[in-house]
């Protein structure tokens, strides 16, 4: 959940669980939704603004799986927050911090995001990781429980008061820092968007897509959402009242989902509800030994959120490296304050801290009890409540027995309801490409690469092939073949029209090749070799190759589009306004896409009875 910055220790038992807000709902339903206090957490607080549905529900939960929220079709909101790890990011991906430099100190493991991209979405050379993805500033907070916090993100720049990104006007007046948060990460150009990116461009994609088609296995609940194929307008007007797809709207049903996201179901919650033996002894005198060290100043037991929702600064780093609080309030005190985090379902994450410092919980536990060999403490604006924190010896592991086991929701742990999801794009090797053979390197020895992150679903508008590490200036050209590549290279039998790689430092030369899949392009299950061509004279032949990338081709998980006659311009299955951009591009400029001609009538001439034979087709639909 935030990932990019801006450039009482006794026994409780009888607990009730507290269900109200699902009465009435079909029992399938509430069997996901009851998430309101099994045994020690409150009622899950919704806005009045915002109220509960569960067509908004399980609109956001597809909207918070889909790949196509971003602009490279990569990128979900559950790229970054994976249930079984805590609702955090598994993957360790490095960024070199203010030093610019890789493996020292001040180094961040956040989440990738997306290669850079300018305004036409075409890849850029970022100065920093090249053409590779772009790495966040601070590591991915969990979304779990994330609907008691009164303000979110590791600095709280998002507040309960949520305003809509597109009108500017008051949605929420409080208690929407959920619906302020899902707002930010669609358009952060490091984590989601291209350059330029604005609500009425991820409307416009929104729109145009299949809901959840790139992720495969849905759940039942997604799976009955989608039984009937239904568009985007279909879902947000079941869960609005009408289609409109908006900003407010899209931030409204992420924030209804996460407020099922409830983790309440540890051994220590069967614990304070009277289950006596839902703790180990070791793990009740963790619980003991947690409060009298200190810790449950900050990750306090009231309510037992394992949080008092403040922001400190624990001597982690220099605030000077990232300033959290201060970037929001403006407050000299405030530099170096983060988030106290919840500790539900720590022992499930990979790494600890908004920088993502530690590898393990006894690295975390060292550090607070100053134990010999530990990462050291910064002074500067420490929050005195360090100087109180006393974690001995004896205690530091039973601690940790409680945090690693005590405070695990099987639940989350094994991905089941709510927790679960279905299997993304991402996750799915053999639909990706690989690169199956090395190019050939040309001016200053840069070898070029050849960028296939793209999935290659069929239908899959916004597909495309870079170039990197080329040549500044030349010209290239993208061939395509059956065929593996011999030696090195391939025997192009389709070739794109050259492009010219965008100039800039030697070895920093990109170029983007756009090509919307249709079916009249591929096939499912079709195979395909690409390959750059780059005229360098210092290459051998004065050509240097890119690596050749192996495209296999797939349908979306609610099958492949199939053209519906001449109206259907884009082969996506339906005619809409998008096959007329289309055909009128490809009408007034050539420039009509692999497969595709603007010669309706096939006599071998583009003129007027071709866009008359369009308009009728338009005109007919599918």
């Amino acid at each position: 959940m935030d990932r990019c910055r801006p450039r009482k220790g006794s026994t409780r038992s009888g607990r009730v669980a507290v269900v109200s807000f699902v009465v009435g709902l079909p029992i399938g339903v509430a069997g996901v939704l009851a998430v309101a206090s099994f045994a020690a957490l409150p009622p899950v607080p919704f806005p009045s603004e915002n109220p509960f549905s569960e067509p908004k529900r399980v609109l956001g939960k597809i909207l918070f799986f889909d790949e196509q929220m971003s602009t490279a079709n990569v990128v979900a909101c559950a790229s970054c927050h994976v249930f079984p790890r805590a609702g955090a990011d598994p993957r360790l991906a490095r960024h070199p911090g203010d030093d610019g430099a890789l493996n020292t100190p001040d180094d961040i493991l956040g989440s990738p995001g997306i290669i850079r991209s300018g305004v036409e979405n075409d890849y850029q050379h970022d100065s920093v990781f090249g053409v590779n993805p772009q790495i966040t500033d601070r590591s991915a907070n969990s979304p779990i429980n994330a609907a008691y916090a009164p303000l979110l993100f590791w600095d709280g720049r998002a507040s309960g008061r949520f305003v809509d990104p597109q009108t500017g006007q008051v949605v929420i007046a409080a208690g929407g820092a959920l619906e302020s948060q899902a707002a930010q990460p669609i358009i952060n150009t490091i984590e989601m968007a291209h350059a330029g990116t604005d609500y009425a461009g991820v409307v416009e994609r929104l729109s145009a897509v299949r809901p959840l088609a790139l992720a495969t296995q849905h759940t039942p609940d997604i799976a009955a959402a989608l039984a009937d194929r239904p568009m985007y307008a279909d879902l947000f007007e079941r869960a609005f009242g009408d289609p409109a797809i908006t900003a407010a709207r899209i931030s409204m049903a992420i924030a209804t989902y996460q407020r099922t996201l409830i983790s309440d179901r540890t051994p220590y919650d069967r614990f304070v509800a009277g289950e006596q033996n839902a703790l180990t002894p070791q793990q009740q005198q963790g619980l003991q030994a947690f409060q009298a060290s200190r810790c449950s100043s900050c990750h306090s037991l009231a309510n037992d959120h394992f949080t008092d929702f403040t922001f400190r600064n624990i001597g982690l780093r220099p605030p000077a490296e990232d300033p959290g609080r201060r970037n929001v309030t403006n407050n000299p005190a405030d530099r170096g304050r983060f988030k106290v985090p919840g500790l539900r379902n720590v022992g499930l994450k990979r790494s600890f801290m908004h920088n993502g410092q530690f590898p393990t919980l006894t690295d975390v536990i060292r550090f607070y009890a100053r134990a010999p060999g530990a990462a050291p403490q910064f002074p500067d604006n420490q929050d005195p409540i360090m100087a109180q924190v006393n974690v001995p010896p004896q205690a530091a592991q039973v601690i940790q027995d409680l945090l690693q086991n005590g405070l695990t929701d099987p639940r989350v742990a094994n991905g089941l309801p709510p927790f679960d999801a279905p299997v993304l794009f991402a996750a799915r090797a053999n639909d990706q490409a690989t690169i199956v053979a090395p190019g050939t390197a040309g001016t200053g020895g840069f070898v070029p690469i050849i960028i296939a992150q793209s999935p290659s679903m069929i239908g899959n508008s916004e597909y495309r092939l870079g170039l990197g590490r080329a040549l500044p200036g030349a010209t290239a050209r993208l061939g395509l073949s059956a065929t593996p590549p011999m030696a090195g290279r391939i025997t192009p039998t389709r070739w794109f029209d050259a492009l010219q790689v965008e100039p800039g430092a030697p070895g920093e030369g990109v170029a983007t090749q756009h090509w919307p899949l249709t079916a009249l392009d591929v096939s499912p299950g079709q195979v395909l070799f690409a390959q750059w061509f780059v005229d360098d004279p210092a290459a051998p032949g004065g050509v240097a190759t890119s690596g050749v990338a192996r495209i296999p081709f797939f349908c979306g998980s609610m099958g492949c589009p199939t053209p519906c006659g001449p109206g259907d311009f884009n082969s996506d299955g339906v005619v809409d306004f998008f096959d007329l951009d289309a055909f009128v591009e490809c009408f007034e400029t050539g420039a009509c896409g692999i497969g595709r001609s603007a010669d309706i009538t096939g006599d071998g001439f583009v003129d007027y009875f071709d866009l008359d034979a369009f308009v009728g087709a338009f005109e007919i639909g599918c």
